[in-house]
């Protein structure tokens, strides 16, 4: 099992979206019994809270759907157990480098990295309007794909 964990502030917009992106991917490639995904924030504030209703319904409108998740704080044992982790920008980055345990073997990296399309920060939209939650999916999908691409090129996931 590879597991994904995606890391944003307060876990109910850039990361849940990532999260469903991704998993929507996976979903549709029949993985889902070898890729756990799961998404966190590196703040408190939202614990226990949906999505943003702004995520959902751009979500909604690509046929990605994530209702069923809730926002989390990032743990110390989520280096224990994930494979990699997405920052989604750098001051989270940097959050979670200075968490992170010497011994981490995993993958800490920032989602738009494995994006051919962009690099650098997917943009927070909490204080936008829907078009800045359009733009954080247009930034996404490359960057699942690709991160979906990179763990079946590097573990034995087929």
């Amino acid at each position: 099992m590879v597991n994904v964990l995606f890391v944003c502030l307060g876990n109910i917009c850039r990361s849940p979206s990532a999260e469903a992106v991704f998993r929507a991917l996976v979903e549709e490639q029949e993985l889902s019994s070898k890729i756990h995904t799961d998404s966190a924030g590196t703040g408190a504030w939202h614990m226990g809270n949906p999505p943003d209703a702004r995520a959902q319904q751009i979500g909604k409108t690509r046929g990605v759907f994530m209702s069923d998740l809730k926002a989390r704080q990032v743990t110390p044992q989520d280096f224990e157990k994930f494979d990699y982790i997405l920052a989604m920008d750098n001051s989270n980055f940097a959050n979670l480098e200075q968490m992170k345990p010497s011994n981490y073997k995993g993958q800490l990296k920032m989602m738009l990295d494995y994006s051919d399309e962009n690099t650098g920060e997917v943009p927070d939209p909490y204080y936008g309007d829907l078009s800045d939650y359009e733009h954080v999916f247009d930034l996404l999908g490359p960057a699942a794909a690709g991160l979906l691409a990179d763990i079946l090129t590097q573990n034995d996931v087929k």
